[in-house]
This record gives C-alpha cells, sequence and structure tokens, in this order.
C-alpha cells in the first residue's frame, strides 16, 4: 500500500491497522513527538501522553483487552485547517477478558504533519470504563 495520503486516508489506514492488531505499525503513524491526548478522561487515567514512546507503552497491550471487530458508522469532517480532521465513529467488538460486547462512541481531533499525526484528541465516554465489571485494565490506564 502506498502511503496515505491526506489526513482523513492515514486515519482510515491506523483504523485498519487496529483492527489487524498490528499496535507497532499504529504507533509508528505518530510523529516521534506526537501527542494523544483524553481529555475527558477519569481519575487515575492517562490524560496526556507526550511522545511515540509514551503512545507505545499505553498501546502495547490493547489488543489484549479489546477485540475490535469493526468501525461502523465512521464520519471524518474536514476543516479549514487541511492538517486537521474531525472524526465520529463507533467501535464495536469484544472485551477479551469477559467476552463482553464492547460498544463505544468517539470524537477525535486529529492533525498530521509531514504525514505523520503530531495531535490526536480523544473524546471518548470514561462512564463506560466506570461502570461495575469493565475490563479495562493494563494498558488503558
Amino acid at each position: 500500500m502506498s502511503a496515505p495520503s491526506s489526513p482523513a486516508d492515514l486515519y482510515r489506514h491506523s483504523l485498519q491497522l487496529l483492527l489487524d492488531k498490528d499496535i507497532p505499525a499504529l504507533v509508528g503513524l505518530w510523529a516521534e513527538d506526537g501527542v494523544m491526548e483524553f481529555p475527558f478522561a477519569p481519575d487515575g487515567w492517562p490524560k496526556r501522553l507526550n511522545d511515540r514512546a509514551a503512545i507505545a507503552a499505553y498501546m502495547r497491550h490493547y489488543p489484549d483487552q479489546i477485540d475490535l471487530h469493526d468501525f461502523p458508522e465512521l464520519v471524518i469532517h474536514q476543516t479549514t485547517d487541511p492538517k486537521t480532521i474531525v472524526v465520529e465513529m463507533r467501535g464495536v467488538g469484544r472485551l477479551v477478558k469477559t467476552g463482553s460486547p464492547f460498544d463505544m462512541t468517539y470524537i477525535a481531533v486529529v492533525t498530521v504533519e509531514g504525514g505523520r499525526i503530531t495531535s490526536y484528541r480523544d473524546y471518548w465516554n470514561p462512564l463506560a470504563v466506570l461502570e461495575p465489571g469493565a475490563a479495562f485494565t493494563g494498558s488503558n490506564r
């Protein structure tokens, strides 16, 4: 596959890597000093990861936690800044430890420069991890 040519293409590629559970390739899409932020993260969860190494450590065990099957309802909005997109999507699959269904709605603001993600603000629902029996551990904290 040729290198993605736009922020939207790069984002779609990142989702496919997540479905393929290719975390090293996914992390490789970030700039060395890329930032990942979670503005709605509950207490005890990271609010900001400051570089590719921190993002790699956070994502390393993701496939052991969540087995993603699809990203239905993906909508990518262009902004007035050609480097930045706003993404609306749902991630569906199952929680590995319990086998329970996973269904999370996300909004992300993503900036891409030089073919790498430089900023990713992930507005996910923190109530889902605070529910009794939620099976999010390890890389998600």
